[in-house]
């Protein structure tokens, strides 16, 4: 049995330890907000956060989840919206939203590590895949994601 942290709560899991993280949140668990992309860590659709760090859960043994604070879109806020959701919504970014979940875990790492992001640092670290193309709304989210905590202003 595999002890997890996952977004508060504590799971324990009889899985083989090299097990990808992703099937883990989405079979075992029950957790469906982390979507199934490409398999091998290119898209970032499965994109969930260990210990605040995104991570591809796809390609990520849950051998080495254990000991740590796993966060899934299903855990980024409480009772309010964050952020980054926020600025999703207001720039309207999802077209047909598969990729949003992983999208919006990858921005809040990336955002907890760069406050006042400019356009090359956005795109040198948010490499997941968008197929609908939203790639300006996505930039404008991110900054105004920043702008709502306080990294830029608008």
């Amino acid at each position: 049995m595999l002890r997890l942290d996952i977004n508060s709560e504590l799971h324990e899991v009889d899985v083989e330890e090299d097990t990808p993280l992703l099937w883990v949140l989405r079979d075992t668990i029950g957790l469906k907000g982390t979507k199934f992309g490409c398999g091998v860590a290119a898209c970032g659709a499965c994109t969930v956060h260990v210990d605040g760090e995104a991570v591809r859960s796809c390609s990520y043994p849950v051998s080495g989840a254990v000991g740590t604070k796993i966060t899934t879109i299903e855990g980024i806020s409480g009772e309010m919206l964050n952020p980054v959701q926020l600025a999703w919504i207001q720039e309207q970014v999802p077209q047909c939203g598969y990729c949003q979940s992983g999208m919006i875990m990858a921005v809040s790492a990336f955002l907890a590590e760069n406050s006042n992001p400019s356009d090359e640092d956005i795109a040198d670290s948010i490499t997941n895949i968008c197929r609908c193309g939203t790639y300006p709304r996505i930039k404008r989210a991110i900054k105004r994601a920043a702008a709502l905590q306080g990294g830029v202003q608008e």
